[in-house]
């Protein structure tokens, strides 16, 4: 018997569980952050992931899983991904953000390259359970192509090459059973803009796209950032604008500074966050990752690869255990 449709499932009903940033407009959730995450519980045999692709200039790549299976790779051209299982459920459903293309427009809409989430059709006889939401502890990164996954699987410069769930940033919030923000734009600095449109650090942050406020219902206990690289010249000065910035939006959180991982504007960085913890913020940190990769655990020389990800979530995770109460 074919896919007989049944209830259909808004994207923001609470039994659907959005991981990531994520912007909402009537009947629509849109991310445009590789490593952004779906997930979902169905009792039954068939469910149907609904996405808008029009106007889409290049279609976004995810990885879907059910039951913890092997991720198969989806590019997102037409508008329903078919979900099924052999036997009536309960199936676990995780759709990951594989990448969203960071070479056409993902910050101005109508976008060139995003992913836009538009609920779920249930076969007639399948039905949705409440999922738990998760638990642990919340963390939020803010970073460039590396933070994207550019370039982790290979050095092609498309979609091909990109993975945000081999990012050392997704790797540490699954490591640390952390619920994560994973906001990368490839080449975007402090005070440099990004590929794709997306306004530099100082302008991006704060919001989805462009908008699009990030609200959030909590507050994270750690940000880490990891920009820099991408700036030709930057001040710590600038640096420390930016820490200002997101103290700002998070008054609680603490804020871990890395130097990005060739060594570029360490310095600077390190003197920013100096400054602003003898201006009595203790709770902001520079983290220098000197030696963590070298030019052998890249794709290119500059991003890593999929083991120099894992390489560098080794290390921050150590990092990050010693800032998160349940980690001590």
């Amino acid at each position: 018997m074919g896919f007989v449709a049944g209830e259909v499932v808004a994207p923001g009903d609470p039994r659907i569980v959005l991981e990531g940033q994520w912007g909402y407009q009537p009947g629509l959730a849109i991310t445009v952050n590789s490593g952004s995450r779906i997930s979902f519980t169905f009792n039954g045999t068939a469910a149907q992931a609904l996405f808008d692709v029009g106007g889409l200039e290049t279609p976004p790549h995810l990885w879907v899983s059910v039951d913890e299976a092997e991720p198969e790779l989806h590019v997102v051209d037409q508008p329903v991904i078919e979900l099924t299982a052999e036997k009536a459920g309960p199936h676990k459903v995780e759709i990951v953000v594989k990448d969203v293309n960071e070479h056409v427009n993902r910050w101005n809409p109508p976008f060139g390259c995003a992913v836009v989430f538009a609920g779920l059709v249930l076969d007639s006889g399948t039905r949705l359970r409440l999922s738990g939401r998760p638990s642990g502890p919340r963390l939020e990164f803010y970073g460039d192509s590396i933070t994207q996954g550019v370039r982790a699987l290979s050095a092609h410069l498309e979609s091909e090459g990109v993975d945000g769930s081999k990012s050392y940033a997704y790797l540490t919030a699954r490591a640390l059973g952390a619920s994560a923000y994973q906001v990368g734009f490839g080449s975007q600095g402090i005070i440099k803009a990004g590929n794709g449109e997306v306004p530099p650090g100082t302008e991006s942050f704060g919001w989805n796209f462009a908008g699009s406020p990030a609200e959030r219902v909590e507050q994270p206990d750690v940000v880490v950032l990891n920009l820099g690289v991408n700036d030709e010249t930057l001040s710590a000065a600038q640096y420390g604008g930016y820490l200002s910035l997101v103290r700002a939006q998070y008054e609680a959180a603490e804020i871990v500074a890395l130097s990005p991982f060739n060594g570029k504007h360490a310095s600077e960085i390190e003197a920013a966050v100096k400054a602003v913890t003898a201006a009595g913020d203790p709770k902001i940190r520079y983290v220098g990752t000197d030696g963590w990769i070298t030019e052998a655990d890249c794709t290119d020389a500059v991003h890593p690869s999929v083991d120099g990800h894992a390489k560098i979530a080794a290390h921050l995770t150590e990092e990050l255990s010693k800032l998160l109460p349940s980690r001590k």
